[in-house]
């Protein structure tokens, strides 16, 4: 067979060019690219790591920014909840205060209305007094003749009027 008695004759010299080659791509790959790849993937790891940490930072200061926010928010709150509740209470009280100078204001009309008012009543007491003292002078001295003074005729009549 010709091909194996060529392959050991061409063997030896194909072996040195695969060292030869492969040591080239050893040489160049291996040691001349490969180490400038990996420190170009070690600093986009060692870029990673740190934007990692500073997002986890940020977020931890945000979230601390946040509690810090919520803090104040919920003192707010209860300053104006505190703030309504005495407001109410002013209003409430100045209602109050209004309501009783209303009252107050209807209590003293209503008690100048009955002074009025019996005022008034004693007016008509007296003039039905007066009349009627007149009627019974009149209706006496046509009864019976006799004439009657209108202090004895106003006697008689507040006498009949208190006993009804």
């Amino acid at each position: 067979m010709p091909q194996i008695s060529q392959l050991a004759a061409t063997w030896a010299s194909q072996l040195f060019w695969l060292v030869v080659t492969f040591g080239a791509v050893f040489f160049i790959v291996g040691r001349g690219m490969l180490p400038k790849v990996q420190k170009t993937i070690d600093a986009r790891d060692h870029s990673i790591a740190a934007d990692l940490a500073a997002a986890s930072a940020a977020r931890d200061q945000a979230d601390k920014v946040e509690a810090d926010w919520r803090v104040r928010d919920q003192a707010n709150r209860e300053k104006a909840q505190a703030l309504v509740a005495e407001a109410r209470q002013r209003a409430a009280k100045a209602s109050e205060e209004t309501l009783n100078a209303a009252g107050q204001q209807q209590a003293d009309r209503i008690a100048a209305a009955e002074a009025d008012i019996k005022a008034a009543t004693q007016r008509a007491l007296d003039e039905i007094e007066a009349v009627a003292a007149e009627a019974t002078q009149d209706i006496v001295a046509r009864v019976s003749g006799v004439q009657v003074s209108a202090d004895e005729a106003r006697g008689a009549v507040k006498a009949a009027m208190a006993h009804g």
